[in-house]
């Protein structure tokens, strides 16, 4: 329906004669529509429809005389007029009369134009001006509605490619994520076990990424795994299937390498690396990675693509621990991958002992061999299986310190003494032991408070324990160590340092651990009676330790002759089989007296 709006879109009456131009005009005001612009010529109806071509929506009906000069009407019809165009100017041409067919401009019926032949009717122009103007606005409308649905549609297009984009990459560097390496891995083994080709993946992980994280901040973290996959792109050009799967960690696959090619790649990344400088303000870092190879040999069988990537990761760590800056082929046989197998046995053996009290204390007599009487016993754990096979510290300690599960161990130790030394009847009361502590107790400070504690629960005196620790523990700590001696011999507990002599520099560290006792290393004490170099190095460290105020013992002492020349020496304490073998039994009256030994 025609309204208000409808009326004041413009309209353009063309037509060279002067007296029908304004007779037209008139007619069309008469009709309420006052928005008339007037064009003489084809070139004026252009400098008025250039006014609008930022708002073509505010024109409305061209009314135009077949003979206006200047001008192709057939041209301007197809160009202004044309429903996708985005226009909808419709048409009115005035013809003399009716000698020519509708279809003589050869025009389609999407083109919007109408021919009204003189003389012609005012009322019927008017009402065809009118529909002309309504019929351009649904049109326009319905040109708005497609616009915004393509819009929308263009949009949608764009966010769902976006979406499968992100769902398979990295947002930060652009790599391929783990889950989207996986799949490509899986129709690699795929296609790998058909043609028997081969494959190696490189595990990248940046050494010391965290320290860049800690010191100069996230942003400045992201910005170096950008810059630094860039330089492995560059240095790898191009090759092979490139992911980021942690924080500082990369993969990429060579389809169809050998080591040899993987070891010339991998260095090849190494070299680009450590010329690289990652630069924030003032500061310059020399970034560097460690790099472990996984090889895909096809008569070989890998089930999953997770497999894959685990070996390069375990070869990856293993080049941290040589020293960073490492690469490393992963090998079945190789010692490391047998530990590291190894360990991954012993963790859930270590939590299910710890869980169902399947560690035992045995006691061990460190005697004095001057008159053979028991000083103290050392403490030592052993492990029963659930088979009952008896399982000795070598095999679960080492895994425990590597694996972070030693912590826990000596807690129940050194709970488990307190509360046997407690349960001694009151003529035992001399009875005192040894706990060895390892280097990760040191840094621990509640460990202090936890001894303290249970030793006033039990009313046990500090000074039956003694706590030792190993001299190369000690120095790696040292700071730590003395500070946590000071606090332990504060409470009234007893200090040794163990396996004296097996690290470096013991002398100068001996002078500075406030400790009471001090143990030689087995390996002096072994050959004792044939070596004499031995028997000089034992004789040197029981005088050092005599002069700084320490008594010493001896380890591993296993021959009645061995016990004649540390006692001749003036070793004050010895500990080995020929004593005393380690035993549960404590509690029997007879370890608490002489031991049968003859010591001449």
């Amino acid at each position: 329906m025609l309204n208000q709006v409808h009326k004041q879109k413009k309209i353009i009456v063309a037509d060279a004669d002067t007296w029908s131009c304004e007779e037209l005009v008139k007619l069309l005001k008469s009709g309420g529509f006052t928005n008339i612009a007037v064009a003489n010529d084809g070139s004026k109806v252009y400098e008025v429809l250039r006014l609008y071509q930022d708002n073509p929506n505010d024109l409305g009906v061209v009314i135009i005389d077949e003979d206006l000069p200047q001008c192709h009407i057939k041209e301007m019809c197809k160009s202004l007029s044309h429903e996708n165009g985005g226009i909808f100017l419709s048409f009115i041409i005035l013809r003399k009369e009716q000698a020519q067919e509708p279809e003589a401009l050869g025009l389609g019926s999407e083109y919007q134009t109408y021919e009204i032949f003189k003389p012609y009717r005012f009322q019927e122009l008017l009402q065809l001006v009118g529909f002309l103007l309504v019929l351009k606005h649904e049109r326009f409308l319905r040109f708005q509605q497609q616009e915004k649905l393509i819009t929308e549609l263009s949009t949608r297009k764009l966010l769902d490619a976006k979406l499968k984009y992100m769902v398979a990459h990295d947002d930060l560097t652009g790599l391929l994520n783990r889950h989207s390496l996986e799949q490509h891995l899986r129709l690699v083994l795929h296609k790998n076990g058909k043609l028997l080709q081969n494959g190696a993946l490189l595990f990248i992980d940046l050494d010391r990424f965290g320290l860049v994280n800690d010191i100069e901040g996230f942003d400045a973290a992201d910005r170096l795994l950008v810059e630094v996959v860039t330089v492995i792109r560059k240095a790898v050009h191009g090759m092979g299937l490139f992911a980021r799967i942690g924080s500082d960690e990369l993969c990429l696959y060579l389809d169809q390498s050998s080591p040899e090619q993987a070891k010339a790649v991998s260095e090849q990344i190494t070299r680009q690396l450590e010329s690289f400088r990652f630069r924030v303000r003032d500061a310059s870092y020399n970034i560097t990675a460690s790099i472990g190879i996984a090889m895909l040999v096809s008569p070989e069988t890998v089930k999953h693509p997770a497999e894959l990537i685990s070996k390069g990761h375990q070869a990856c760590t293993i080049a941290k621990k040589k020293g960073r800056n490492k690469i490393w082929l992963y090998c079945e046989e190789d010692q490391a991958f047998q530990e590291r197998q190894r360990d991954a046995y012993w963790v859930p053996v270590i939590r299910e002992a710890l869980s169902n009290n399947r560690f035992f204390l045995a006691f061990q007599p460190i005697v004095n061999l001057q008159d053979g009487t028991i000083s103290h016993h050392e403490v030592l754990i052993r492990m029963k299986t659930v088979d009952g096979k008896i399982i000795t510290p070598g095999e679960f300690i080492p895994v425990a310190e590597r694996m972070g599960l030693i912590h826990g161990i000596e807690l129940w130790v050194i709970e488990k003494s307190i509360e046997f030394l407690a349960a001694l009847p009151s003529r035992f009361s001399h009875v005192s032991l040894a706990i060895n502590l390892s280097g990760n107790a040191f840094q621990d400070d509640a460990i202090v408070r936890f001894i303290q504690q249970k030793l006033e629960m039990s009313w046990v005196s500090p000074d039956r324990l003694t706590f030792e620790i190993t001299e190369t523990a000690a120095v790696e700590n040292f700071d730590r160590t003395r500070i946590m001696i000071n606090q332990l011999r504060a409470l009234g507990c007893h200090f040794a340092l163990d396996d004296f002599g097996a690290g470096f520099c013991s002398f100068n560290y001996l002078k500075k651990f406030p400790v009471d006792y001090v143990k030689i290393d087995g390996q002096f004490i072994r050959n004792l009676v044939d070596d004499e170099t031995d028997q000089v190095l034992v004789r040197s460290m029981h005088q050092i330790a005599q002069r700084l105020g320490k008594k010493t013992i001896a380890e591993y002492v296993e021959t009645p002759k061995a016990i004649t020349i540390l006692r001749d020496i003036g070793i004050n304490y010895g500990q080995g089989y020929i004593l005393g073998r380690p035993d549960p039994e404590l509690s029997s009256q007879q370890h608490f007296l002489l031991n049968d030994i003859k010591i001449n």
